[in-house]
């Protein structure tokens, strides 16, 4: 067994890097050993990991290929070469960039190392530049590598571990946003959790009292063993000089700490006489709320200033009663009529209509996110526009809902009221509570014509559901059989494919069922045995469900099974009835299995239906409709099904033909309503034949007049409509669409009475007498011979959501809104409905109107959380949108929990699991930002990991969008009037030139997204453009040009026209991320002034969406230059951080390889020395001269050579001084790496993968020694 050194501290990051990835392996975990390697080893360093044998040659040495070698064993080292390549390059950040500066922070204040004040700033603000660094890559992910923990977040989050717990004050945090979301995801999970412990984050950066364990050790170590505390900081060994001096600094420090703090108490006992000192501006998330009085559907005040920082609470007030009121989403809005042809075409969308009983939550959310995005794309390019709501009335959920408060309120069952009288009580219970979900759409934003609405139970759409059923009843492709069927005892209904919940068991299983005491036994395997008729031998069989062996009516085995060859024309004799049951022969059964000989039972098992329709066997039904047993022998007569289990077993023991019984995995059928255990059970049902239909469906998409995005959807498309079986469609519930078919009974004796599962005597009809109108002519009898009823079911839900996008317009009647908009456009929704409702709508559109219900259909992913777990109520991460919007508490999400129907322990373990992935709750992000995320994730795959730390990371953009305007609106200045027009004047700056280039190409990928459904396309280019090219760039660059205008009169026209270009940016840009971003957009739009104020459109939500037509000044030379731009001021500004001249300004140099390249540089002069932060910059070219000395270097491209000049700006000597050392300890690390990979057994005892960890290693120091030794020598020419 392999055994793991590892330091005892607490705090050695290093070792908690190995022990980390030992959690992460699932098996073959290596024995943990806290004291030092033996000698026979030759290491004294810790982590050590000794390979089975323990020889020299058997050990792996420092932190890093410890890792590795386990992570390998884990994997947790990349999926792949591309991902185990970007482990690597993390690990290597982790140990050059982020361990060096962390211990220079970290261990002063430990009180490792002594304190040299300045040394610790300079490293301080270095650490605080890598995780900057950091922070910017974490930005799109969730983790660093792949969507779970891998080594690499392992080893980065063990090297900021010791600043987020000593040195990272929550003002730090705030600005590395997404590096602390990280890490919080990160130590909450439970292998962090079970190693790290809870880590309390730091609240000051102060010397640590009382010290840190690792401090302490090292201390009381050191009095004995001079070496001990070089241990405990991993580096050289100090002599006791050096110890003493550290020793008296370290009591200095002290000192000077208690000076301070007696200063900081005299100020606090002194009279209030000083000036106050300006209040600490808080960095928190504002709630600013909107006040002003504005009546539902009236204009919102756009007069009053901007509040100071963007809340979503102020911009997403008054605007959507607005909205509606001016009948923005209605496709009547600026047109005559419907009718009237419109050149930019028609969308057509309906809504997937969510359940009655519904709330909402993160995949409605989704599905409306993308949905509104696209109606309100269409509707900003002019095309006449309908996206129709509608509510499906869920028959067995409602039933559910209102049997359950019927009881709770009133003491009653829907049997004690009646069925009329039940169903009154369902229409008063949605009439109160029904229309909730619609409220939560509009807190979306969802810009549905709400005057179309529709519920699956009114008048219009039952009766279309009616003429559905009877015109497919009339030609055949509905009729009545008896089958097995899905069927929940506790609703006494039979249910749908998707209302069956695969619970999976690895083994033996208790499991609660409703109407049982106990919890029942599942997940294992009865074997017992029958005995051949007429002789003693017998044939062992095997169940999982040993209570329906009551219901056998044979026993199978495999035609080509030796074993059996002597049986045929045999039967065995049932132990309890002494029914005498036939041997059959049949291929399904696999002779490998078990013992080979199944046993079969036709009426409660799928694929013993089938063997017993093949061999014509018995089918005996043991169950009624309440789970109790029928048609068996006392004493199981009456019992209940999981009763009869046990008694089953018991007789069975009793007479010697019990077996074995050993554990199962397996799949349990469990209703998604009830929570009972599903039953195959043969029930007389109606039936939709669907083979035609289905045939109809796949040859849509074949032919490509049906398409699907994205395509990888084809394959489970055909899959299933190829192989399609026929559809049940009766439901034994009250509350629903009851079947508009009549059982005939003929008053006749010359017409033979019917059976319920014969179709000849069921007919259907609009009304009764139309139904006995079609009886008496079917059976040549006069009317008043016909006594009919009506089937007492009610149709499954599916079929009213199958004809949906017709009946909705009023189908079959010919209306107008079914004339122009069905066939609609598109279907959006989720895949994991792709049979259950999109193909059903496909087949009943074909079937019922001869036309697609639709052009495309576009299938986004399904949420899952952060982690990539499915959303469960018993996971705790079940999300409720509102409380992203608005925001929750911790407390708020454990109360939520109380609300739900979990059992103590799944409570528990959802707590659990809430406290890891929110420890301070959901903070409120808005509607917008939640909008912008989901669209951001919608990748075209097939699950969504939606971190809602990320959400927050769209809210604070919202806030830059706010700053920006804001800043852009005091530029513009209150009489600034835009040109009619967005255009070129021929007068526009370099920056106006490049900004309007960059504008064009978001404009064109909007659209292009747009078009192709790449939402994160979109929303990367409006982040882009909003963020990076205007925020971060144009705006920065113009700020000279308004300060010189305000100094000089003759710079008023340049002026001008850089407040054209920054409106035309402005607005087109708020245009852009209208239909993602509504609240904000139109917030920020009816704050700017208009280009033609007197035929303007009133709201963002109605005006033209950009097009390349309109903005074609695209320049891809514009852009290279401007590429090229950045490229110098990145290394200028990268120059300034590596010598921390944080508000210093210096004078830049660049070095271009020729006239052109310096024409460049002195074309964008005023931009590189803005954004660069340079006094000033000359452009050299070769034939000018050497560049003055004193200059700091750095290539900025094959182009051009960046020098910064330091002279007079920093202290010479003590940064060549601190570069000589840091070039020592590159020059020892590179040394006993040299040496270690020198040794003649390196290449065939170390792992391939950690050989070439080493190469990349030494390649890394190598480039930072030279880096070291090139700043040693410009410094050096400085003195």
């Amino acid at each position: 067994m392999a055994s793991l050194y590892v330091s005892p501290h607490p705090d050695d990051f290093r070792s908690l890097l190995a022990l980390l990835a030992v959690e992460y392996c699932p098996s073959s975990r290596p024995r943990t050993v806290t004291e030092e390697p033996p000698a026979s080893l030759a290491t004294r360093s810790r982590p050590a990991l000794v390979l089975d044998a323990g020889g020299a040659d058997s050990v792996l040495t420092g932190s890093s290929a410890v890792g590795w070698y386990l992570a390998l064993q884990g994997k947790r080292a990349g999926q792949d070469a591309k991902q185990q390549s970007q482990v690597w390059q993390w690990l290597s950040f982790a140990d050059n960039e982020l361990t060096p500066v962390s211990c220079a922070v970290v261990f002063p204040l430990l009180g490792v190392m002594g304190v040299d004040k300045k040394l610790q700033q300079s490293a301080r603000a270095e650490l605080l530049r890598v995780l900057k660094v950091l922070d910017k890559a974490l930005e799109p992910r969730t983790f660093l590598v792949g969507e779970a923990v891998s080594l690499a977040d392992i080893a980065v989050a063990t090297a900021v571990l010791l600043p987020f717990k000593y040195a990272l004050e929550p003002s730090d945090r705030k600005v590395l946003t997404n590096v602390t979301r990280w890490f919080m995801t990160c130590i909450n999970q439970p292998q962090f959790l079970k190693v790290l412990g809870n880590i309390s984050l730091c609240d000051k950066m102060v010397p640590v009292t009382p010290k840190s364990p690792l401090a302490a050790n090292a201390t009381k170590e050191a009095k004995g063993n001079p070496t001990a505390e070089a241990n405990a900081a991993n580096g050289p060994p100090k002599t006791e000089a050096q110890l003493k001096k550290e020793a008296k600094k370290k009591e200095k420090l002290e000192k000077f700490q208690q000076k301070k703090d007696m200063e900081e108490k005299k100020k606090k006992l002194a009279p209030q006489t000083e000036k106050k000192a300006k209040p600490e501006k808080k960095k928190e998330l504002g709630v600013i709320s909107y006040d002003t009085p504005t009546p539902a559907g009236e204009m919102k005040d756009v007069v009053s200033p901007l509040p100071d920082s963007y809340s979503p609470q102020y911009v997403e007030a008054a605007w959507y009663s607005w909205w509606e009121k001016q009948g923005f989403f209605k496709p009547e809005y600026g047109r005559k009529s419907i009718s009237e042809p419109n050149p930019r075409g028609v969308f057509m969308m309906c809504i997937p209509p969510p359940n009655v009983t519904g709330s909402l939550h993160l995949g409605h959310a989704l599905t409306n996110a993308i949905q509104d995005c696209l109606t309100r794309w269409h509707r900003m390019r002019g095309e006449t526009t309908l996206w129709n709501p509608g509510c499906d009335h869920a028959g067995i959920a409602t039933q559910v809902v209102v049997e359950k408060k019927l009881m709770r309120e009133r003491g009653m069952s829907r049997h004690d009221l009646g069925r009329d009288g039940f169903i009154q009580e369902v229409w008063k219970w949605k009439n109160e509570k029904g229309d909730r979900i619609y409220h939560q759409l509009k807190k979306l934003g969802s810009s549905l014509d709400w005057g179309r609405a529709c519920f699956t139970m009114d008048p219009k759409l039952s009766y279309a559901v009616q003429e559905a059923f009877i015109r497919l009843h009339e030609d055949g492709t509905i009729y009545r059989s008896k089958r097995l069927v899905n069927w929940s005892c506790s609703l006494n209904s039979a249910i749908s494919d998707i209302e069956v919940d695969k619970k999976e068991l690895t083994g033996r299983t208790l499991l609660p069922v409703p109407g049982y005491k106990d919890k029942v036994e599942f997940g294992v395997l009865v074997s017992f045995s029958y005995k051949i008729d007429g002789s003693d031998e017998e044939v062992i069989v095997a169940t999982t469900r040993i209570e329906t062996m009551l219901g056998d009516s044979a026993v199978a085995v495999h035609p080509q099974d030796p074993r059996y060859q002597h049986l045929k024309g045999k039967a065995v004799v049932h132990p309890f009835c002494h029914r005498k049951m036939p041997i059959v022969f049949d291929d399904f059964v696999d002779m490998n299995f078990g013992t080979g000989a199944v046993k079969i039972t036709p009426a409660h098992d799928h694929n013993d239906y089938e063997v017993g329709e093949r061999h014509q066997l018995a089918f005996l039904n043991i169950l009624d409709e309440n789970g109790l047993l029928i048609n068996v022998p006392a004493p199981f007569l009456g019992m209940k099904r999981f009763d009869a289990r046990k008694a089953v077993l018991q007789a069975l023991k009793d007479l010697g033909q019990f077996k074995e019984i050993k554990d199962n995995p397996m799949v349990v059928p469990v209703c998604s309503r009830s929570k009972d255990i599903v039953e195959p059970m043969l029930k007389p049902q109606w039936y939709v034949d669907c083979s035609s239909m289905g045939k109809q469906a796949a040859d849509a998409v074949r032919e490509g007049r049906l398409r699907i995005i994205p395509d990888h959807h084809h394959k489970t498309w055909f899959n299933w409509l190829d192989n399609i079986r026929d559809w049940c469609i009766s439901r034994q519930l009250w509350w629903g669409h009851r079947i508009p078919a009549y059982f005939v009974t003929v008053d006749d004796p010359s017409v033979a009475r019917g059976e319920d599962v014969d179709g000849h005597y069921w007919v259907s009809g609009r009304t009764e007498e139309e139904a006995r109108e079609k009886a008496a002519k079917r059976f040549s009898v006069p009317a008043d011979k016909i006594a009919l009823r009506q089937d007492e079911d009610v149709l499954d839900t599916w079929f009213s959501s199958g004809i949906f996008p017709f009946s909705i317009f009023g189908w079959p009647n010919e209306t107008q809104d079914l004339n122009v908009f069905y066939p609609g456009t598109l279907l959006e929704t989720g895949h994991d409905i792709l049979f259950f409702w999109v193909a059903r709508m496909v087949m009943m559109g074909l079937k019922l109107t001869g036309q697609l219900p639709f052009k495309e259909v576009y299938l986004h992913a399904v949420v899952r959380d952060a982690h990539g777990r499915k959303m469960s109520k018993s996971l705790g991460n079940v999300i409720d949108p509102l409380d992203v919007i608005t925001g929750i508490s911790l407390e708020g999400l454990h109360a939520q929990l109380k609300e739900g129907n979990l059992d103590a322990v799944e409570a528990e373990k959802a707590k659990q699991g809430q406290q890891a992935d929110y420890p301070g709750g959901i903070p409120e992000c808005g509607t917008d930002a939640l909008r912008f995320a989901l669209c951001a994730y919608t990748s075209q795959g097939r699950d969504i990991n939606l971190d809602v730390n990320r959400i927050l990371g769209y809210r604070h953009f919202c806030n830059k969008l706010w700053n920006a305007v804001k800043f852009a609106m005091r530029t513009l200045g209150d009489n600034f009037v835009p040109w009619e027009k967005a255009q070129l004047c021929g007068e526009e700056s370099v920056a106006d030139r490049w900004i309007l280039s960059r504008l064009c190409a978001a404009v064109g990928l909007c659209g292009a997204g747009f078009q192709a459904y790449d939402f994160p396309g979109i929303t990367t280019a409006i982040y882009n453009f909003w963020l990076y090219e205007l925020c971060d760039v144009y705006l920065e660059s113009v700020k000279p040009v308004f300060f010189r205008a305000e100094e000089d009169g003759g710079s008023q026209r340049e002026a001008l026209v850089c407040r054209q270009t920054l409106y035309t940016c402005l607005e087109t840009g708020l245009r852009l991320l209208a239909p993602i971003m509504p609240f904000v957009g139109e917030e920020l739009f009816q704050r700017l002034p208009r280009r033609r104020p007197h035929d303007h459109p009133p709201s963002i939500s109605v005006t033209p969406y950009p097009e390349t037509d309109e903005f074609c000044w695209h320049s891809e030379e514009v852009d290279r230059q401007m590429d090229f731009v950045m490229t110098v001021v990145k290394t200028v500004r990268s120059l300034r951080a590596d010598y921390n001249l944080t508000k210093t300004r210096a004078d830049c140099y660049l070095q271009c390889i020729d006239s052109e390249t310096a024409a460049l540089v002195q074309k964008h002069s005023l931009q590189i020395q803005t954004l660069s932060y340079s006094q000033a910059v000359h452009a050299l070219t070769p034939d000018q001269g050497a560049v003055p000395v004193g200059c700091a270097v750095a290539i900025a491209s094959d182009r051009c050579t960046v020098n910064l000049m330091l002279k007079g700006l920093i202290d010479v000597e003590k940064e060549v001084a601190k570069l000589t050392a840091k070039k020592g300890e590159l020059e020892k690390q590179m040394e006993k790496l040299k040496e270690r990979m020198a040794k003649g057994d390196y290449k065939e005892k170390v792992p391939v993968k950690v050989q070439e960890l080493d190469a990349e290693k030494l390649r890394q120091s190598q480039t930072e020694l030279e880096k070291v030794e090139e700043a040693i020598a410009n410094f050096k020419k400085m003195m």
